[in-house]
């Protein structure tokens, strides 16, 4: 395998994000999914409130995502060119898997907003690392369509878009990307 899931620490600290146009089949089974969704709801949630939701979009309906995202691209910019149009139905085509996280904050709720809105973050990183534990790399995207009316519209009319994730295997080894120096980002608080 491509990556180490032997402890818990090892997991988190192997996990890698896949460039979903680099994914292949296969993609994780129903069986696989679903538990990759369990794994991802049981995130830090202040009031049980649960304010995210995840679509997944099947096999059987990615061409009529790539229409959706076609006719939203070409509501904004109707002068749109051919590798524009290409790009857009290659974004929807990718990846064996897709999932699109959605926010939806209650507002009614004392919660405030900002932490229902980490939480449908948590959410997300929580599926990018069962994906990871299932054996599959996962890949996290927004770009122009998560901040779409049109696009919003047809998943969360009452919510917003946190993110396109994509699942699948990867077609060659994930490279590491350049990450923080630590001492650059954690600190002691002097009281």
């Amino acid at each position: 395998m491509f990556n180490d899931r032997s402890s818990p620490a090892s997991l988190v600290a192997t996990r890698r994000s896949g460039k979903p146009r680099d994914m292949v089949a296969p993609g994780p089974d129903d069986a696989q999914l679903r538990r990759i969704l369990a794994a991802a709801i049981r995130t830090p949630d202040h009031g049980k409130l649960a304010p995210w939701r995840f679509v997944i979009v099947g096999s059987g309906q990615r061409k009529a995502f790539a229409d959706l995202l076609d006719r939203a691209y070409r509501e904004t910019k109707a002068d749109a060119g051919r590798l524009e149009i290409e790009a857009n139905r290659q974004f929807a085509l990718q990846a064996p898997v897709l999932v699109v996280a959605i926010s939806m904050p209650a507002h009614a709720s004392h919660i405030p907003i900002w932490e229902q809105e980490l939480s449908a973050g948590a959410a997300c990183m929580n599926l990018l690392a069962a994906a990871h534990a299932e054996g599959f790399v996962a890949g996290w995207l927004t770009g122009w369509a998560a901040y779409s009316e049109t696009v919003r519209a047809a998943f969360a009319p009452e919510g917003r878009i946190a993110g396109f994730i994509f699942v699948g295997s990867p077609a060659r080894a994930l490279e590491e990307r350049p990450r923080p120096d630590y001492d650059a980002v954690v600190s002691l608080w002097p009281g």
